[in-house]
Formats: C-alpha cells, structure tokens, sequence
C-alpha cells in the first residue's frame, strides 16, 4: 500500500516543484513498528523562489535606476543644507522650540518648484542662467544680479569654512582652528580644479547622502509625538522682531540666490557630460527629459527639507527645552547635544556639518563663478582644465580666499551665519522675479513654458520672500 501511494506522487514537472533534497532510492528507513518505507523526499515551490529573485532583482533594478537619475537636483538640495543653514535651523529650534517646525513643510513646496523652473531653463535653453538673464535684460540687471550673488556667497563661504573648522576641532581638539580652515580651503579648491566634472559630480551626490546624520540623530532623542503633530504643519507666529529676523534667515538659507545658479549650470554640464558639447545641440528638451529632471528635483528638495526638520526638531527637544536658547554656532550646537542627547548625537551633528560644508562650499564658490563667467563671456565649466578656463577658476579661487579672510578680521560666527542667510533672502526675491519671467516667457522658453500652477508658485514664493525681506528691513530699521 505505502509504494502505491508513493507511486502516485506528483512528478516534480507535473505540478511546477522543485526537488530540494533527495535521498538514494535503495535507502530504507523504518517508522513505527519497523514496517519498510522508501525514502520521502522534500519539494519546495519553484515558483516561490523564482517569483522572490525577480522581486528582489527588479527591487535593486529600480532602487539602482532611482539613484542613476538622481544628479544636479540631489546636490543641489543637499548644498542648501550647509553649515550656514545648520546653524540657522539649530538656532530655531533652540530659540523658538517646536513652533517654526512647520516652516520645513511650508518652504518644501516653493523651493521645490522655484528650483524646477531653473532646472527646465538649462535644459531647454542650453544656458546657465546669468547667460539667460545676459540675452534678455538689460546689463544693469546682470551685473546688480552678479554682484550681490558674489557677495553675499563670498560671505557665506567665510562663515561656512569657520563653522567647518570649529566642527572639526569638537572632534579633533588638538588641531588649531588656523590649520584646519586651510586645510578645508586647500581640499575644496584641489577637489574643485583638479578633478573632472564626471568624477566631482559623484562625488558630490555621495556626499550628498550625509544629511542622513540628521535624521538619525533624532534617534537618540526623546522627542513627543503631539509636539510634533501640533507644530509640524499648522503656523505659529508671534510677528516679533527676533521671529521675523530668524524666518527671513530661513526663508533665506532655503530658497538660496546661489542654489538658483548652481542648478542651472549644473543641468548644462550634465548636458555636455552627455556629448551635447554646442549650444544648438543642448537647446530643446525631451518629455523623458522633464520626467527625469522633475524626479531629481523634488528628490533633492525633499531631502533637503527632512533634514532641516530634524534639525530643528531635534534642537527644539533637547536645546530649548534645557534652556539653551542662543547658539553661537553649528559647532556649538553640535557641542551641547552631546551631554543633552549623547556622544552619538553629537557625532552625528559634528561630522554632518563637515560633510555638508565639503558640499556646500563648492556650490557657493561654483554659482559665483558660473555667474560672473557669463556675464563676461569668460570660458567656464567644471568640465574644462584650469588652463582652458582659467577666469573661471580665479573667481573660484578668489571667493574662497576671500572667504578664508574674513575668519580673521573678528568676524562674529553666529552674525556671520544668521547676517548671510538674511542677506540671500533680501537678495532672492530680485532673481527670482526674473526667473518666473523667464519661465513665462515662449520666446525664452518655446512650449516648454511654466504651466499654470508652476508660476502660480512661482509668483507666490516670489511675494512671499519680498514680504519676509521687507519686513526684516523694517524691523532692522525700527529696532
């Protein structure tokens, strides 16, 4: 009886299995009462396995297709988070707690839109954007434009090299302050003049992924739910002096005059990488283009805004809530957490402000040398050698060692960080005016023009950073 049952077992290939283990056919093995039985064999589902691999295969296929397209748009928004902006989100949430949490959420949808705009005027148009703003304004517009970019990221690159240094000696404390702002101004430039665009640019897409320090700091946090929930989306404002100073500095670190350069050069380097070496051949953009362009942008921008969450969340739930309520720097935020929240915490702080000044720094010193570069009709491009394009890499140098000075003329770090991020958010609301226009334009633009909801964003960021920087004006002038 047993071998006729087993005699009328499935065969492997009759049912879609798979033998996994077998045994010799002359084994016999006895249960029971010592009856002779043949050996069972064991089968697992072959369509199991295959229907796992393929899962599996197509999940590191389309996670590796997602970080492939990934580019300009993930550097772009991991440079908004540089030192300068470190310190401005730590000094919100040790100043103000939880109640301009809702800020990350607000300005994600404005930033990520302006920064679009930018991007598609690169891609359709084959031109950086102080080259756009060259062909279809007057020269006083250009050269007001460039000059206040230059400035005020001449500013933020001084700010942003000393609050690198201060981080760097949190963790090496033997190191002066003097050796390790050289030593980051030095490794910026090389990394900048030395090595190609194709290997900068991944570079600076991994380096990208330090933001995530900020999220895992939370981790090591104890943080309230309903203080979360409550403040996260809803506005909390008490129009003071300080707030409106402080939401103008962020408002200002988010949606950067520098970041509005750096994103359309950077989509017609990645234009040239590809092989699209003349103007004519990058002018005109493909449907697939856009796609890719878009994913990339509010990938970035999203990052970028999720770490500025955690770090004023973070702040808000260790800082404020132990009464340190003034930050003198990134580093000195990173230096309090650590008997707050932890050595991890303040490992995690520390290094994430070393890591984005390494991405940071460059973009500040890249957008103003794309900048002036084309509106002086100067070779430029990270791509090209330093002999082919040596104007370009003179305002590269000149803006760091310019930065480099003013570390030791007693500039103020936490006035030189704040005043820098106010300083972009007077000076975005001009480009950004252009910029929508731009976007508007069909002759500029051809069908590639803004949709309707796009320059109504568009507009609306536009007002909304004029009102922000009026006001601060006014409460400068008043106060």
């Amino acid at each position: 009886m047993p071998n006729e049952i087993l005699d009328k077992t499935p065969k492997p290939e009759e049912n879609g299995f798979k033998k996994a283990v077998s045994a010799p056919e002359n084994i016999v093995r006895t249960i029971g009462s010592g009856n002779p039985v043949h050996p069972v064999k064991s089968w697992t589902p072959l369509a199991s396995a295959d229907a796992l691999a393929r899962q599996t295969s197509n999940g590191v296929k389309k996670a590796g297709e997602y970080w492939h397209m990934l580019g300009p748009g993930l550097t772009t928004g991991a440079a908004d988070d540089d030192p300068s902006g470190i310190a401005t989100y730590s000094q919100t949430g040790a100043r103000w707690g939880f109640s301009l949490l809702w800020l990350a959420a607000f300005s994600f949808p404005l930033m990520a839109v302006v920064q679009e705009m930018c991007a598609r005027i690169g891609l359709v148009t084959g031109r950086g954007l102080a080259g756009n703003i060259k062909r279809n304004y007057s020269k006083k517009v250009l050269y007001t434009v460039t000059a206040l970019l230059f400035f005020a990221n001449t500013f933020n690159i001084g700010a942003d090299l000393g609050a690198m240094s201060k981080a760097a000696q949190l963790l090496w404390p033997n190191f002066s302050f003097t050796v390790l702002i050289f030593f980051f101004t030095i490794l910026s430039l090389t990394l900048q003049i030395f090595t190609g665009y194709k290997d900068y640019a991944k570079y600076l897409k991994w380096l990208a992924l330090v933001l995530a320090s900020y999220v895992l700091t939370a981790f090591f946090v104890h943080i309230k739910a309903s203080d979360v929930l409550k403040f996260a989306f809803l506005p909390h404002l008490d129009f003071s002096k300080d707030q409106i100073f402080l939401i103008c500095g962020i408002l200002g670190t988010t949606i950067s005059p520098y970041l509005f350069f750096w994103q359309t050069s950077q989509e017609v380097e990645e234009e040239i990488l590809a092989g699209k070496t003349s103007i004519q051949k990058r002018q005109g953009v493909t449907d697939l283009e856009i796609k890719d362009m878009r994913v990339d942008i509010w990938s970035g921008m999203f990052f970028s805004n999720l770490a500025m969450f955690f770090i004023i969340l973070v702040c808000a739930a260790t800082l404020f809530n132990a009464g340190i309520t003034n930050i003198s720097t990134a580093a000195e935020a990173a230096a309090a957490l650590r008997p707050l929240a932890g050595q991890y915490a303040f490992l995690l702080f520390a290094v994430g402000i070393i890591g984005v000044g390494l991405l940071g720094v460059p973009v500040l010193a890249g957008s103003a040398s794309y900048a002036l570069s084309e509106s002086f009709g100067w070779k430029q491009g990270l791509y090209r050698k330093f002999k082919q394009a040596q104007a370009f890499y003179g305002v590269i140098i000149l803006s760091m060692v310019l930065g480099l000075v003013l570390n030791f003329v007693g500039l103020d770090p936490i006035k030189a960080l704040i005043y820098s991020a106010v300083l972009n958010g007077i000076v975005a609301p001009v480009i950004l005016v252009l910029i929508v226009h731009m976007g508007d334009n069909k002759k500029i633009m051809g069908n590639r023009t803004n949709s309707a909801i796009i320059s109504a964003v568009g507009w609306l960021t536009t007002i909304v950073m004029i009102v922000v920087g009026v006001a601060t004006i006014a409460a400068l002038l008043i106060g």
